[in-house]
């Protein structure tokens, strides 16, 4: 009677080799598909155009951050509510608070509210928000000239519900 022991053959190597690359190729294609359909890339429509009115934009914020106004937002439950104020806390004179919720990563979840004034210095809304990360971008304007534009980071899980 013959026994074979062949041990470790071309066979084996061959079939090692490939799968180890089967399983870097597989683990690629799974990050690409991940990378390509989570993220749209898309973070302003013309660089060029950005990078020409980056200047401008600065000069606009550094000077709302010197008129000292400030907005608070509060999300309970359904009820959004934005207070807007000056340096000495007094409501500052606002006509419109449009709120731009956005994902961190996608777009297909945005949405923008514009707020309803109830009271000098004070914006509310009525709407569901889903659970998860926003940016949440408040521009307020008075006589159709901006004059506060924040964006703040949420998470709905540290919100009162």
């Amino acid at each position: 009677m013959k026994t074979s022991a062949q041990g470790f053959t071309g066979l084996h190597m061959l079939v090692a080799t490939s799968t180890f690359f089967a399983v870097v190729i597989a683990v690629n294609v799974t990050m690409a598909f991940y990378a390509s359909s989570s993220w749209s890339g898309l973070v302003v429509e013309n660089t060029y155009v950005a990078s020409q009115e980056f200047n401008r934009k600065a000069a606009a914020m550094k000077a709302m951050a010197a008129s000292g106004v400030a907005g608070d937002l509060s999300i309970r439950g359904h009820q959004i509510r934005y207070d807007i104020h000056d340096k000495s806390g007094a409501p500052a004179a606002v006509d419109d608070v449009v709120l731009n919720f956005k994902r961190p990563v996608g777009d297909h979840e945005d949405f923008h509210l514009t707020l309803r004034k109830t009271a000098e210095g004070r914006f509310e809304a009525d709407h569901n928000l889903a659970e998860g990360d926003w940016i949440v971008e408040a521009i307020s304007r008075n006589d159709g000239l901006v004059v506060m534009h924040e964006a703040k980071r949420i998470d709905t899980k540290e919100l009162d519900r």
